[in-house]
């Protein structure tokens, strides 16, 4: 479990490559000599993951990221902006914390692509009347909380806000379904879980430390069998 350690390890890496510094966490360092670098694999597995699971680009989407204060959910936002997605929608139950980061991020949005009327860049809090009204102009939520992995936890988006025309990708890979999950099916939605992003970041790590293809169908299987 690299939850809480990610932003250390950046510490503690000689050299990052650029997205692991912009993303302001780690979780792959190689050792080159004397050297330690640092890389993050999260929004590169999240791209491949998406196009696995609802044959879908990141750059084709107009996306609601719930759980954007730090953490996947920085990374997964940072890889929204260098992919130049339709439009972010950043969610946070502490506002101020999505709000900062799209501050950060809005250089990334600056441009003469037309979208209507909505902003490309967007910070709300973790409201029921603020997800409603953005819900509307959304192809793909992705929670990026460590909300579900627990059968306790609390809905993170009212199950009647949900529709059949979204995705949904839940992050938490956690043995059976998540509430998200459940209740984005029974609207009619497509979801899925964070098993397919936690394969391909890992093989993509794997590319990184051996310099060659990651036996993929291999790694596939041995997640099922541990799932």
């Amino acid at each position: 479990m690299t939850i809480p350690h990610k932003a250390g390890a950046l510490a503690t890496v000689d050299e990052a490559e650029d997205y692991a510094r912009k993303s302001g966490a780690v979780n792959t360092v190689v050792v080159d000599g004397e050297k330690l670098i640092g890389f993050n694999t999260d929004g590169p597995g999240l791209l491949r993951a998406l196009r696995e699971e609802f044959y879908a680009d990141l750059r084709d989407l107009r996306v609601m990221l719930l759980g954007a204060g730090g953490g996947a959910g920085r990374a997964i936002a940072v890889q929204c902006a260098l992919e130049s997605c339709e439009r972010l929608v950043l969610v946070n139950r502490t506002f101020e914390k999505a709000s900062s980061l799209a501050q950060e991020l809005s250089p990334y949005f600056r441009s003469d692509r037309l979208v209507g009327p909505a902003e490309r860049l967007e910070a709300i809090p973790h409201q029921e009347r603020a997800l409603r009204e953005q819900l509307a102009k959304t192809d793909l939520v992705i929670n990026a909380t460590s909300i579900g992995m627990k059968r306790t936890d609390p809905a993170l988006i009212p199950a009647g806000l949900l529709t059949p025309n979204l995705m949904v990708y839940d992050t938490v890979y956690a043995t059976g379904k998540t509430r998200l999950i459940e209740d984005a099916e029974a609207a009619g939605a497509r979801a899925v879980n964070g098993l397919s992003m936690l394969l391909h970041q890992g093989a993509l790590s794997f590319e990184i430390w051996f310099g060659r293809a990651a036996p993929l169908e291999v790694m596939r299987a041995a997640l099922k069998a541990a799932n």
